[in-house]
């Protein structure tokens, strides 16, 4: 009797120490957005695609975008893709992925330790995705909401052992093949030793505005708004990632040169910070937002007919559950049990030529390997 008692009291006290790593959160009156319908003209068919579209929603697993989809009045452009699968997302040394590692597997097609960037598990440079296909004529960009030198749009263009060698990292960038990029920050780039902005500038049309006049002519560019204008929208940022999404998708598509086609990968960032802070309602709000810029991706995809998109993440961050909600007046209520990386598999969505290769489970890095398989096929 005594030993059971023992374990009762135990399995309680467990229970209340879980208890209390439980985060409540709510939102209300989220306004409905809508979504994009496609045409499914290009979807699932069997011809190459000229372009590749891979968009990262950073900690994105399913309960954010049921989340989304929720507050949106039931509806979601990634709710309108057809051909869905799962990705596993652990490291070579850890059953929980950091972004770095996860990044490291989607731009190279190789596993690597948490804190990799653009290395493999010696720390030797293995080529990402742009530097890979620049060999058959084709062009490359990148875009988020997070700082250039964050885990994930370093690993499209960096090789650094560690994801905070943020001065290495940012050097790495002029002898990077990207064509474009646009992400954080005008005041991150400037803190910067001198020597590393002369040798980006040299290379790079550098602005601080989607707006700027000087892109257009230019053959490479650089867009660092001022840090609000890509940080977190409940502190003030708008219509950024939507609006470079498809800034680089044109831009990218004008200079792809002799049919040879680009590959864009655009992070959607904050969702992933938002979880980490068990912040509920930014969450939703950032996971909105990210639909958004994949409605620009899948409209570009109907209107060229040879894009492929891909969406998916590097990991679900907070594991997050959704709770109750009242879709038509776009109420929800959710709850998170951590603030850090969970193992749990991610969703990914295809659409376009070629969508049905990423239907069933496979890991981040098979992912990279398919594209670079669809982009390189003669």
């Amino acid at each position: 009797m005594k030993k059971i008692l023992i374990l009762a009291l135990a399995a309680v006290a467990a229970f209340q120490l879980n208890a209390q790593n439980i985060v409540k959160g709510s939102i209300e009156g989220v306004p409905a957005q809508g979504s994009y319908h496609p045409t499914y003209s290009s979807d699932g068919a069997d011809y190459r695609p000229m372009n590749v579209i891979l968009m990262i929603g950073d900690g994105t697993g399913l309960a954010q975008i049921a989340a989304g989809y929720f507050a949106n009045n039931e509806e979601l452009t990634y709710a309108n893709l057809k051909y869905m699968g799962w990705v596993t997302t652990k490291s070579a040394d850890a059953f929980t992925t950091d972004s770095a590692a996860s990044g490291t597997a989607y731009s190279s097609g190789y596993k690597t330790y948490n804190g990799a960037v653009g290395v493999d598990v010696k720390k030797r440079p293995q080529p990402n995705i742009p530097e890979r296909v620049i060999k058959s004529g084709i062009i490359s960009g990148v875009v988020s909401t997070d700082d250039l030198n964050g885990a994930t749009p370093a690993a499209f263009f960096a090789h650094q052992p560690q994801r905070g060698m943020t001065d290495e990292i940012w050097a790495d960038l002029p002898s990077s093949v990207l064509k474009y990029f646009a992400a954080g920050s005008k005041e991150v780039f400037e803190a910067r030793p001198l020597e590393t902005q002369k040798a980006i500038n040299k290379v790079f049309t550098v602005v601080n505005s989607l707006d700027d006049p000087k892109i257009q002519a230019a053959d490479r560019v650089g867009v660092l708004p001022p840090a609000v204008e890509t940080g977190y929208i409940v502190k003030g940022r708008q219509d950024f990632l939507p609006n470079a999404t498809r800034q680089a998708i044109d831009f990218l598509h004008q200079r792809a040169k002799d049919g040879k086609g680009f590959f864009l990968m655009v992070e959607g960032a904050r969702i992933d910070k938002a979880c980490h802070g068990n912040d509920f309602p930014s969450a939703v709000k950032e996971l909105l937002d990210f639909d958004q810029a994949i409605a620009e991706a899948i409209k570009f995809a109907d209107e060229d007919g040879n894009t492929l998109v891909v969406i998916s993440a590097d990991h679900e961050t907070g594991g997050m559950v959704v709770l109750n909600g009242d879709p038509k007046k776009g109420n929800e209520e959710g709850l998170y049990v951590s603030t850090w990386h969970t193992a749990t598999p991610v969703p990914i969505f295809a659409y376009g030529p070629h969508a049905q290769d990423f239907m069933g489970v496979q890991g981040n890095e098979q992912v990279a390997q398919k594209i670079l398989k669809l982009l390189l096929a003669q």
